[in-house]
């Protein structure tokens, strides 16, 4: 039996509504009719003879065969693209686009630093940041909304090629003239009597942190919690109480002299990694190429 010949159009249509869960949001985006991304994805469910999504009131879900066809979809449209970049690149790296999704604090100061420096090298290169929890950035990477991904992660994820891993250690930060401030690891219990700022509960930080004090039996009373790092931050600077962070997170301010970090030894502080990735089986750009090798370089210990 002759395989089924899959048109680009009708493709990129299907895709699109399984990006939105809808016909009519995915028609404006697309800047076509409801009833033409209707006769494209009927025209598909005809020619598979299968139905690719399954009609919910809230929205249109994939289907078993509608994930499948997701998935090669997606992969055709990457490669496609890549195809491009890498004709554009026969002229020398001058032109690219680099998508970047990634946890938040890697998005405060390090990577705008990082792209900085690299578009110093290569300043026709193009940089798209989508910032989002740890799991929404595998989730990009696995989508392929994003080109590289850049997060904690704990656990494997099938379909994610892991380009580098490292453990971080995670830091308490303080002023320069804190009390704790002489040294250069401390433990919960000698944090314990001073002032403290956390993140919010669902921050991989926090969570840790949150294990280390139960195997310690230590309960921590913070004067602030919050989602911002930022406000963590000036609550620091502000008050002369600690906070937690990620050391990527606070490098650039630790090479400024403005907080000092140091290493919070207990053994839970060690449960998580910073990983680079990208979609298995995916060739990358040449311009990503280029950029993810740089970053790499980056992420060494301070």
């Amino acid at each position: 039996m002759q395989a089924p010949q899959l048109q680009e159009t009708s493709l990129r249509y299907f895709l699109e509504v399984v990006r939105c869960g809808s016909i009519s949001e995915a028609a404006v985006r697309l800047c076509v009719s409801g009833s033409a991304v209707s006769r494209q994805i009927s025209g598909l469910e005809a020619l598979l003879d299968v139905p690719l999504f399954e009609r919910r009131p809230r929205g249109m879900v994939p289907s078993a065969a509608g994930e499948l066809l997701a998935v090669h979809a997606r992969r055709g449209a990457l490669e496609a693209e890549r195809v491009v970049t890498e004709i554009e690149g026969l002229k020398g790296l001058r032109r690219g686009h680099v998508r970047l999704a990634s946890s938040a604090g890697f998005a405060i100061e390090f990577l705008p630093q990082v792209i900085a420096d690299f578009r110093s090298q290569y300043p026709g290169i193009q940089f798209q940041l989508q910032v989002s929890s740890p799991g929404a950035v595998t989730t990009a990477v696995l989508h392929g909304e994003a080109d590289i991904g850049m997060t904690y992660s704990r656990a494997a994820e099938e379909g994610v090629r892991v380009e580098y891993r490292q453990t971080m250690p995670v830091l308490a930060i303080m002023r320069p003239d804190h009390a704790l401030a002489r040294l250069r690891s401390v433990t919960l219990a000698q944090m314990h009597p001073h002032a403290i700022a956390l993140p919010d509960r669902d921050n991989t930080v926090r969570q840790l942190f949150d294990i280390g004090c139960s195997q310690r039996g230590l309960v921590f009373s913070p004067v602030l919690t919050s989602s911002s790092f930022e406000a963590l931050t000036n609550f620091v600077l502000h008050s002369g109480g600690l906070s937690i962070s990620g050391e990527i997170t606070v490098r650039h301010r630790l090479r400024r002299g403005e907080l000092h970090g140091a290493v919070i030894r207990e053994r839970s502080m060690d449960a998580r990694s910073i990983e680079l990735q990208t979609l298995n089986g995916r060739t990358l750009p040449e311009s990503s190429r280029t950029f993810l090798a740089f970053l790499r370089a980056q992420l060494a210990p301070l």
